[in-house]
């Protein structure tokens, strides 16, 4: 009897397993893998020569780009255009190469796209647009009138300089010389190469007044204080962009990002404080001789 029983418990157990075994478990439905979007490609940034940031300056602009005089007598490329140049080269990754030049040179190796990028107060002057592309602005400055303590007195308004026995002088292919030409069209307009030689005329005479950038002014006028901030002179687009050759996008963004970033990380303040610190020190403004000398 207890054999039959353990016989039937162990068919019904048999049974019992196989019904379990005919029910199919539905699968939960399989989610379609989602397809991760694609992230734009990085542009690629070309230069004029692999690995470096080429650029041109015009070192006569302090507290621009100047020439720090060290103890020794040895000129060191300065200014706070010059540290914001490395700042950029090191934001992409690129090698520095700076080339000194006068001013115009400066806007003309734009132009052929012979450099990269063009750090030397630059104005976003749209009359520049078809030659250079331009930055966002790093730097914020104004435009002056100048002239000597002695002829302070001439020149009440800018309608005062607007006269034929004056000489009026501003430096070649600037900004001030189009402001020269648009407040003083009758005066005698000089146009010389480099801010220097604008100083040297107006202390020994031979030019009545001179347009010159608010900050470079200052800082001339620490060395000459015969010298006078007479006048604002109105400009639209006051501040300074960096000159990118024409069409390299690629390049522009990545300048973009790092004025950004440099003035955001309080980086271009620090810059300004540093230049003008060493522009009221020994310096020399200009290009230097074959040998890498100060010119005498």
């Amino acid at each position: 009897m207890k054999k039959l029983f353990a016989l039937l418990l162990t068919l019904a157990m048999v049974l019992s397993l196989a019904a379990c075994g005919s029910k199919k478990e539905e699968a939960p439905a399989e989610t379609p893998a989602e397809t991760p979007a694609e992230e734009p490609a990085e542009a690629t940034i070309t230069t004029v020569t692999e690995g470096k940031l080429t650029v041109a300056t015009s070192p006569d602009f302090a507290p621009y780009e100047f020439y720090a005089i060290g103890e020794d007598g040895t000129p060191t490329l300065a200014g706070f255009d010059m540290a914001l140049a490395q700042y950029i080269a090191d934001y992409i990754g690129l090698e520095l190469e700076v080339i000194p030049m006068d001013f115009d040179g400066v806007l003309t190796e734009l132009a052929t796209k012979t450099v990269d990028l063009g750090l030397a107060g630059l104005s976003p002057d749209p009359k520049r647009a078809d030659a250079m592309d331009f930055s966002d602005l790093y730097y914020k400055g104004g435009q002056s009138f100048v002239c000597v303590k002695g002829n302070a007195d001439k020149f009440t308004s800018l309608e005062d300089t607007n006269t034929p026995e004056y000489s009026i002088g501003a430096q070649t292919g600037s900004i001030q010389m189009d402001l020269a030409n648009e407040n003083s069209p009758d005066a005698d307009i000089i146009a010389l190469p480099k801010v220097t030689d604008l100083i040297s005329e107006l202390l020994t005479g031979k030019l009545d007044g001179a347009y010159i950038e608010t900050d470079v002014a200052k800082s001339y006028q620490k060395n000459y204080p015969e010298l006078e901030i007479v006048l604002d002179v109105p400009y639209d687009s006051e501040g300074s962009a960096v000159g990118v050759s024409k069409g390299n996008e690629a390049l522009l963004a990545a300048v973009n990002e790092a004025v950004a970033a440099a003035l955001s990380d309080g980086s271009m303040e620090t810059f300004v404080a540093e230049a003008n610190e060493l522009a009221s020190g020994e310096k020399y403004e200009g290009l230097l001789d074959a040998d890498g000398q100060v010119q005498q």
